[in-house]
């Protein structure tokens, strides 16, 4: 019995080897298999994403629109009496962002406020001198001298009226509260307070920047391409997007306006694209690199 078993073991053993490696020669070709790529598609080197050949990439910045970027200034100077502002800070359209105090505000509402007291008067003797003239009970000297008095002085009140509209006092706020002693600054939008240029005690002039105001709601991009990527290109192409220190994250944009007029020393023309996805992190300023995906 010995005999007869110990060859079928080494046969068995034999065979299990040969099964081995006959596997062991299949498995090469099976993994060169899976490393084949197909030519019609290749990986996107911004976004990681595949993506079809001859697409367009650029560079470029993140921008604001200007209808949302204010330059706070006044038509009137004055000094600087208090201001709690700092660079980043959020503010809302309305809030008030310094006081300034100048004589010649205060003169400005006193003109308003006689000329509007005038005005009244002069208004009702101009309807008694017109009622008069009617039935000839009074020189028609009298009921023109009468109508350029009162004419002359609603001039003068709307004038005045109109001077504190651009200061952002309302008349109507003026007569029921009196003479404001100080010119408050307030926010023409919402959105970060940046480039402050004032503080207390300083003097501004008429037409200086106080601050600038930011809304980083509507971030555009500004990119730049050349004249002869303009055919691979239109108005409503997907932009996908990274941003220089905000590591592989892709974010996304529209085409909205591609520029009419070639550079004459680069060849380049701008490119703009809204930004789909507001992300806090994202600043005027910052460096992309984007590509369209058609």
């Amino acid at each position: 019995m010995k005999k007869i078993t110990f060859p079928l073991v080494l046969l068995l053993f034999a065979a299990c080897s040969s099964n081995k490696e006959n596997q062991s020669a299949e498995e090469p070709a099976t993994a060169v298999a899976e490393e084949v790529v197909p030519d019609t598609a290749q990986v996107d080197a911004v976004t990681s994403a595949t993506s079809k050949p001859n697409q367009v990439s650029f560079n470029g910045t993140m921008v604001i629109p200007p209808q949302r970027m204010a330059t706070v200034s006044l038509t009137m100077g004055g000094v600087v009496k208090s201001t709690s502002l700092l660079p980043g800070e959020s503010v809302r359209q309305g809030a008030v962002l310094a006081t300034l105090e100048n004589p010649d505000f205060i003169a400005l509402q006193q003109t308003y406020l006689d000329s509007h007291a005038q005005t009244e008067y002069l208004s009702a003797e101009y309807q008694r001198q017109k009622a008069l003239s009617a039935e000839q009970a009074a020189s028609q000297k009298k009921f023109q001298q009468s109508k350029a008095d009162y004419l002359s002085m609603k001039s003068r009140m709307e004038a005045a009226a109109a001077q504190l509209n651009l200061l952002g006092v309302t008349p109507e706020t003026l007569l029921q509260q009196g003479i404001q002693p100080y010119l408050q600054v307030k926010a023409p939008i919402n959105g970060y307070v940046a480039d402050v240029e004032m503080n207390v005690g300083k003097y501004m002039n008429a037409g200086d920047p106080l601050c600038e105001i930011v809304d980083k709601s509507h971030t555009l991009l500004r990119l730049t391409t050349y004249e002869k990527d303009l055919a691979d290109m239109k108005v409503g192409n997907p932009v996908q997007f990274r941003v220089n220190g905000m590591g592989k994250t892709v974010f996304k944009a529209t085409l909205i306006s591609i520029g009419q007029k070639v550079d004459e020393n680069t060849r380049s023309v701008e490119v703009y694209a809204r930004v789909d996805t507001v992300n806090s992190q994202f600043r005027p300023g910052m460096y992309v690199t984007a590509r369209i995906m058609k």
